[in-house]
């Protein structure tokens, strides 16, 4: 595992469009969201271990696989949930474990104010999710505690991420893979995202 993928594909960069837009609508950002969501939770479980599986078919006996891993999804508060039901639809076993973080605005630190870790169900491989990887400091908190409640198997996966935010996770965690939709040109001066699409939390949940 590790490494950083950047999503190529013509739906992708259409609804990143949509996304980017000061123009577009909350239902239409809703939409777009959840639509980038499913082909990172594609890509984000495609390693998932199989085992084999024995089915009968309308016309004979045939060899198939299950997934054989204990999967965890893992939204940060509050806009990773807008990531949360396209893996649900690939994983209806896979339990969710919340996360709960905001960035003190004057320091961009992360600080944790919701944590359910230790008292979720055991699982072998969490998918981590935030629509966006700015400075890279709530996906190491994140990644950090998921390491001590015993996850072993952790991928980061982002609608928008800049270079510095994949620089710190790489430097800390090099065996995480990071799944990104666009990574962008970089940070301004106040630690957001350039071209960006703003407050991803606040124009998906309708509170800009």
């Amino acid at each position: 595992m590790g490494g950083v993928v950047e999503l190529n594909h013509v739906i992708v960069k259409h609804y990143v469009t949509v996304l980017r837009s000061k123009e577009t609508s909350t239902p239409e950002f809703r939409h777009a969201l959840e639509t980038l969501g499913s082909f990172l939770a594609k890509e984000m479980t495609c390693e998932l271990a199989l085992r084999e599986s024995p089915v009968e078919t309308p016309i004979t006996s045939a060899m198939g696989f299950q997934i054989s891993e204990k999967v965890g999804i893992v939204p940060i508060l509050r806009a990773g949930l807008a990531l949360v039901r396209p893996f649900r639809e690939l994983i209806p076993n896979a339990c969710v474990l919340h996360l709960g973080m905001y960035r003190n605005e004057e320091t961009a630190q992360p600080v944790a104010y919701y944590n359910k870790l230790a008292e979720s169900p055991e699982v072998e491989t969490a998918f981590l999710v935030d629509p966006m990887l700015a400075t890279g400091g709530s996906a190491v908190a994140a990644i950090n505690e998921l390491r001590r409640a015993g996850v072993e198997q952790i991928v980061f996966g982002c609608v928008i991420a800049a270079p510095e935010g994949i620089a710190v996770v790489r430097q800390k965690f090099p065996e995480v893979k990071i799944v990104a939709c666009s990574i962008d040109e970089g940070l301004n001066d106040i630690n957001y995202i350039v071209p960006g699409l703003g407050d991803a939390g606040d124009r998906y949940f309708g509170t800009v």
